[in-house]
């Protein structure tokens, strides 16, 4: 049985989805804690409700962010998780913490990799003139916003769309892709070579 541990800093609906998906699929695995850099996080009491422990690692009570990455590996490694998903969790990790964990972290971006890494994702989609939008699960690496690419999933971006009808077309589509990469990878179904990211049993990882 897998243990996973996610990593959020507000409403973690990504989180949700995971936790969901893992229960009514009957995964090999289990959430085991869902963690936040702010005690306000609202995912929070979604955990909870789940039975699933919580923890909070404020970023503000550090002034450094090696302090602040010490903390945080220290309260995930006490789960002893197979996997960390980052959902949502808006800060930067350093490359330490990185590759503690490498190999074993995911995170999902609101583009379709390796377009437009950082903020702003949809405005800047939409600027460009890009006729698809979407998402991208990938492991982390100490580059941010790059990584083997697990899964991806495009929307078409319309004519009328502005950032938020885009950004909610995308998340939908997030909460389809990343429950679906965390599960391929606690059934063991990934395996990557020279940064490639393959689905063992020839399963499209485009949606």
């Amino acid at each position: 049985m897998k243990r996973i541990v996610i990593l959020i800093s507000d409403r973690g609906s990504n989180m949700q989805a995971i936790v969901s998906s893992c229960a009514a699929e009957g995964w090999p695995a289990r959430v085991v804690a869902v963690i936040a850099n702010r005690p306000d996080a609202a995912g929070l009491a979604f955990a909870a409700a789940q039975g699933i422990a919580t923890d909070i690692v404020d970023h503000r009570h550090f002034t450094a962010r090696e302090a602040f990455d010490a903390a945080l590996a220290a309260a995930i490694d006490a789960h002893r998780p197979d996997l960390v998903v980052l959902a949502g969790f808006m800060r930067i990790l350093g490359t330490e913490f990185v590759r503690r964990y490498e190999g074993r972290m995911l995170n999902v971006h609101p583009s379709l990799l390796p377009a437009f890494p950082g903020l702003f994702t949809h405005r800047r989609a939409i600027e460009a003139g890009c006729k698809l939008a979407g998402a991208t699960v990938h492991f982390v690496t100490a580059t941010l916003d790059h990584g083997p690419i697990v899964a991806q999933a495009a929307v078409p971006v319309l004519p009328d769309d502005d950032e938020q009808t885009l950004a909610d077309r995308v998340l939908a589509r997030e909460h389809l892709i990343y429950p679906l990469a965390v599960r391929w990878f606690v059934e063991g179904r990934l395996r990557v070579a020279s940064g490639i990211v393959a689905h063992t049993g020839g399963h499209s990882q485009l949606l």
